[in-house]
């Protein structure tokens, strides 16, 4: 195995963490923006407010994006194993 494979390899295991991740922390990112522009124009400054609509959030995007998650998942692991002969001969 080349020092090129091995930083191939490092780098597809980079962005598919990326791209799985991305959907989960947008959607936090985004409500925690609304929610802290909401709280500065109503001077509301409880902590808590902000928990459970991330919460709620964030347990949607992983229940509309987990089925396309796993397909990736499934898929980039498929593709390791089918190149490990390769990779090791």
């Amino acid at each position: 195995m080349t020092d090129t494979q091995i930083v191939e390899l490092g780098l597809q295991a980079m962005t598919i963490t990326a791209k799985m991740c991305a959907p989960v922390l947008v959607t936090a990112l985004l409500i925690g923006f609304a929610i802290s522009l909401f709280q500065s124009v109503t001077q509301i400054q409880e902590a808590t407010l902000s928990f459970v609509p991330k919460a709620i959030g964030v347990g949607l995007a992983i229940l509309f994006s987990g089925n396309w998650m796993l397909h990736e998942m499934v898929s980039y692991t498929t593709q390791l194993f089918e190149k490990l002969p390769t990779l090791l001969g």
